[in-house]
């Protein structure tokens, strides 16, 4: 998604559906629903990094969903299939992703250009769940990637780190069928990445690599433009022009923005035999979801009134119905705001959230 633009713009209940295979199912799935998690087993012996995810320990890891519009059902289903693979070890966070492709396209060669540009392939991932800090990374045909840090989301007057790095990263993209060639219909392409933990953990303020059960914010997107007839001759590609893009997400976004980190779907790392464990739903939802409703009502009345409403009556958020979530507390100043809430899980000690006016999430 565009790293250059702010693009701006769900109500607390938490879906527990049936979960099988790893895999969080969520046809239909609205704005207020659970995301979609994954669970992401070791790899069972060390991976070769040829984007090729039919051999080795890939041959175990069970696919996700397939990819939906990033607004979710209420959009049409995409017009290619992407599904994706996950996999770790003590070293690397392994993702693979399979596109279907009837036109492998791709122009961009240097590192670090706008890679969404062409159609591409994109991770997200938020380690500790807290809205800051996250990585991007964008890849496409030519295995050309751009690589970024957020230290906040751009609605947050965020600014991209260009210049970070992910060291030692490997990635590799394997096309079945020929590049910018439209003389043949192509079959797809599929893309591996092996993204080392130390990259991931400079700013994960958390075990990196991941204790057994622990789970992170992560989303993927592929962004895919409408081409024009390839030329009769060279068999070249163009875009179609004065269309836009359309983008495909793991987890739906219900809103054309993939920073939204707080909407992105859950990854469960597991050394369990591969298809043995149950994805967990976050027990938080439902108070993240809540917080973030105070969080929007907050921006949108600041918008029209220049100041943050002082009580929850005022901003005409309610208290939570749910029995489970306790203490509602607005706490507000001339350029901050804070509201926190309480939540009640069987068997755990109460935990507080807490957002505040740049979108930070905090647990005490």
């Amino acid at each position: 998604m565009n790293a250059s633009q702010v693009m701006v713009t769900k109500k607390a209940a938490i879906l527990l559906p049936l979960f099988l295979s790893g895999v969080l199912a969520s046809n239909g799935q609205t704005p207020s629903d659970h995301p979609r998690g994954y669970v992401a087993y070791r790899a069972s012996s060390p991976l070769t990094t040829d984007g090729r995810l039919d051999d080795g320990p890939w041959r175990d890891a069970p696919w996700s969903e397939s990819f939906v519009d990033i607004e979710g059902d209420t959009r049409p289903r995409p017009r290619f299939d992407t599904r994706v693979k996950m996999l770790w070890d003590d070293s690397y966070f392994y993702v693979g992703a399979e596109m279907k492709e009837p036109h492998l396209w791709a122009t961009l060669t240097a590192h670090d250009s706008v890679i969404f540009s062409d159609h591409d392939f994109e991770i997200f991932i938020d380690p500790n769940g807290d809205n800051h800090e996250y990585y991007e990374l964008e890849i496409n045909a030519l295995g050309t990637t751009w690589d970024l840090l957020l230290p906040k989301p751009y609605k947050d007057e965020g600014k991209a780190v260009n210049g970070w790095e992910i060291a030692a990263l490997k990635s590799a993209v394997h096309l079945n069928g020929t590049l910018n060639d439209g003389r043949d219909v192509d079959r797809g392409w599929s893309v591996e990445l092996a993204l080392p933990w130390p990259a991931l953990g400079e700013l994960a303020r958390r075990a990196a690599p991941p204790v057994d059960g622990d789970q992170w914010r992560v989303n993927f997107s592929r962004v895919e433009w409408q081409l024009q007839p390839p030329h009769p001759m060279t068999g070249a590609y163009a875009k179609v022009p004065d269309t836009k893009e359309d983008n495909w997400v793991w987890s739906p976004q219900h809103v054309i923005n993939m920073h939204r980190p707080e909407r992105w779907g859950y990854v469960q790392f597991s050394s369990a035999k591969p298809g043995s464990s149950a994805f967990r739903p976050d027990p938080t939802w439902p108070i993240r979801r809540w917080l973030h409703d105070v969080y929007d009502a907050q921006v949108a009345f600041r918008k029209t009134r220049g100041r943050f409403a002082s009580t929850l009556a005022e901003l005409g958020i309610a208290a939570p119905s749910d029995s489970s979530l306790v203490s509602p507390r607005l706490t507000v100043g001339d350029q901050f705001f804070e509201a926190s809430i309480v939540v009640r899980v069987p068997g755990r000690a109460d935990e507080q959230l807490t957002i505040r006016q740049d979108s930070l999430i905090s647990r005490r």
